[in-house]
């Protein structure tokens, strides 16, 4: 097996060329024969457990795609559905808060920003001086 691979697909292809080498040349190796077969049912069985994992990541992608659309149109008729109790109960009504709506309870009225009061100038220490009327 290469020392550098890590990837299921990369591991997988080692071991098959492998298995196939140790089968080209079992003749040669008579004495590692049951290790060899060991070693072939187990790279069988793996590219089986590999087949039906490509096989379910497919299914899942269906499933998620149809889960998707699915959900899509749960949201398309839940709003419908919302729309027509808001309907039938009436828009202030408290009961359509079961049901995920919001009642309409009027509009807030904003607080007036409070004005600051002007400040008086300050008073001087003598009497204001007079201006004479013309």
């Amino acid at each position: 097996m290469s020392a550098r691979e890590t990837r299921t697909a990369g591991v997988l292809g080692d071991l098959q060329n492998l298995s196939m080498t140790m089968e080209a040349n079992k003749d040669l190796l008579p004495d590692l024969e049951p290790l060899r077969l060991k070693f072939t049912g187990i790279v069988t069985q793996t590219l089986e457990i590999r087949k039906q994992q490509v096989a379910f990541q497919a299914s899942k992608q269906a499933s998620s795609k149809q889960l998707q659309k699915l959900l899509t149109e749960g949201k398309s008729m839940a709003d419908v559905l919302r729309t027509a109790v808001k309907n039938h109960f009436g828009s202030r009504e408290e009961k359509i808060v079961e049901f995920g709506v919001q009642p309409f309870r009027g509009r807030k009225v904003k607080a007036a920003p409070v004005k600051p009061e002007p400040t008086a100038p300050p008073e001087s220490a003598g009497p204001a001086p007079e201006t004479p009327a013309k």
